[in-house]
């Protein structure tokens, strides 16, 4: 793939410039903890694309999974993280997150997340492939506005903490192959570099590649994006996880139905009201994401229909609108009744198991860059994400990495910005580069719908050598995008969302097996021999290296 390096259309040591000792992209719920762990030895910059609550995280409804409950234990919890990762996880750092998110729970409880409660206990779930109740949940079905809330408090009371709002980071900076800060378009102050001796990317995930997803505007897999064209590895992007349950009425968002409605015993029923999960797994409505989301399209193909039902009818309404109150108000407010009606819905994109490559300490391949949550390939999800276990990762990493970048600042050497000398010069900006200007030549908007529907065609949750293919031919049609300067928030996003299209494309079409989210009719089968690998891209020039290297 031939891309460019940068994509801003200036020269960088032209911008005004922020300084701190740790930038951090992203305000979701990773990248809130982040900060703050920060904020206790180092002054911090939080950029965020839109607002502070313009985040996967603030939408997240169904809770934080910790072994914290009686009867459970860390093993079992890395026992069902194991069994839905589909062979893929990397052991070590299953460990870190089963054995830290007890801890994690704690600190959340210090900071003033307000967990449901059960008399003076704390209120515990249990959702899909979780063999134990250990999911806790806030405001019933707003966890993940709930521990938004929370940490924006904490934060916003760090004098050592700014925000910067309607901040569209393009670019990580490199000298001499080392992150020093990032570029972001800032509204009416135009480009501005921020410079940091450690940048944190906690950018979610990329939602926005398909036409029906539960992620938000700006889920357009900018840090995978950003760090690619910077040097850093990216691994396991052929693994997108589809939500099997979002709102399917016509004219309405892909609105998330939380997994623990199937929890408290919501079952599927195809259009012809037959229920039909028994008949794919043992676990039936419990299976893992991946297994009843494929199992929900087997069914809609059959019955050539665009979606099936949730039927959660057996429970009372008042019981239903005081354990799920945002989804009990939205089925109102698209005249459907939780208690009494059966809902419309199909799988829609929802999260990301693979990313940017790092370590157990957040460190990604490039030095002074860090990542942590969605955007971050820690391992830990293998091939099929654990319900409830995203929030956690990014709190366990979110302080690991805080820990990190404090050696790190103690280790690395001053290098301020703008660097001197003509050979780190010509290292952060080559005259090749420079003279690139040239945005987008079509609307972005509109670009976008045809990649989201040519996605959601080829590469979604069902592929084929012929599917991809396709996908990759149309790719090649849109490619010159990446060789464009993106001149605005818009421009930035596509050209972000073409580069991740084609790695999760690519790494589909590699990967001639099936295993967790990644389903092949060709190739119907789990392949160990050949497969139990990752599949990481790091750029080399102009194109990309691919290496697979053992599993772990």
């Amino acid at each position: 793939m031939i891309s460019s390096r940068y994509i801003i259309p200036v020269d960088p040591r032209d911008a005004p410039v922020v300084r701190a000792g740790a930038v951090v992209v992203g305000s979701g719920v990773a990248g809130l903890y982040t900060a703050l762990k920060l904020a206790d030895f180092t002054e911090v910059a939080v950029l965020c694309k839109g607002g502070v609550f313009d985040s996967n995280s603030y939408a997240a409804q169904g809770g934080i999974a910790a072994a914290v409950g009686a009867g459970d234990s860390p093993d079992l919890h890395e026992e069902d993280t194991l069994a839905a990762g589909d062979g893929l996880n990397i052991r070590p750092a299953v460990r870190v997150v089963v054995k830290e998110s007890p801890e994690a729970v704690k600190d959340l409880l210090r900071l003033g997340a307000l967990f449901d409660r059960a008399g003076e206990e704390l209120a515990l779930a249990r959702e899909a492939a979780h063999s134990r109740d250990r999911v806790l949940h806030a405001g019933g079905d707003a966890t993940g506005r709930e521990l938004v809330r929370a940490l924006w408090e904490q934060v916003r009371g760090k004098p050592n903490i700014r925000i910067y709002e309607k901040a569209a980071v393009a670019d990580v900076l490199t000298v001499k192959g080392r992150c020093v800060g990032v570029v972001a378009h800032t509204g009416d102050c135009g480009w501005t570099v921020f410079s940091a001796p450690a940048t944190v990317l906690a950018t979610g995930g990329a939602g926005q590649l398909y036409r029906l997803t539960t992620n938000p505007q700006g889920a357009t897999g900018d840090g995978v994006a950003m760090a690619f064209r910077a040097g850093a590895a990216v691994r396991d992007l052929e693994f997108i996880q589809f939500h099997p349950t979002a709102y399917s009425g016509s004219g309405a968002p892909s609105f998330l139905l939380s997994e623990a409605l199937r929890g408290e015993g919501a079952i599927l029923r195809n259009v012809r009201g037959d229920r039909f999960m028994p008949g794919y797994h043992p676990m039936a409505e419990l299976a893992p994401r991946d297994v009843v989301a494929r199992a929900i399209v087997m069914e809609m193909e059959r019955t050539e229909s665009t979606h099936v039902y949730l039927d959660i009818t057996h429970k009372s309404s008042d019981w239903l609108e005081k354990r799920f109150p945002t989804i009990y108000r939205f089925c109102r407010s698209q005249g459907l009744h939780l208690g009494s009606d059966w809902i419309p819905v199909a799988p829609a994109a929802h999260y990301m198991m693979g990313g940017i490559v790092t370590d157990l300490w957040g460190c990604t391949t490039v030095p002074g860059l860090f990542a942590v949550g969605e955007a971050a390939s820690t391992g830990v999800h293998g091939a099929n994400r654990l319900a409830s276990n995203s929030l956690v990762e990014g709190i366990v990493f979110g302080k690991r990495t805080a820990d990190r970048v404090r050696r790190y600042l103690e280790e690395a050497p001053d290098l301020p910005w703008p660097p001197g000398g003509d050979g780190e010069e010509a290292a952060v900006w080559p005259p090749e580069r420079r003279c690139l200007a040239a945005g987008v030549e079509e609307d972005p908007s509109s670009l976008r719908l045809e990649l989201q529907a040519m996605m959601s065609r080829e590469v979604g949750v069902v592929r084929s050598a012929d599917s991809l293919t396709r996908a990759l031919s149309a790719l090649g049609r849109w490619s010159p995008s990446l060789l464009s300067a993106g001149r605005n928030r818009d421009e930035i996003e596509w050209i972000n969302l073409m580069t991740v299209a084609r790695l999760v494309a690519e790494a589909a079409w590699f990967r001639t097996e099936s295993r967790g989210a990644h389903f092949r009719r060709d190739y119907p089968a789990r392949d160990d021999a050949r497969w139990r690998v990752h599949i990481v891209f790091s750029r080399e020039g102009g194109g990309w290296k691919v290496r697979c290297p053992e599993w772990n």
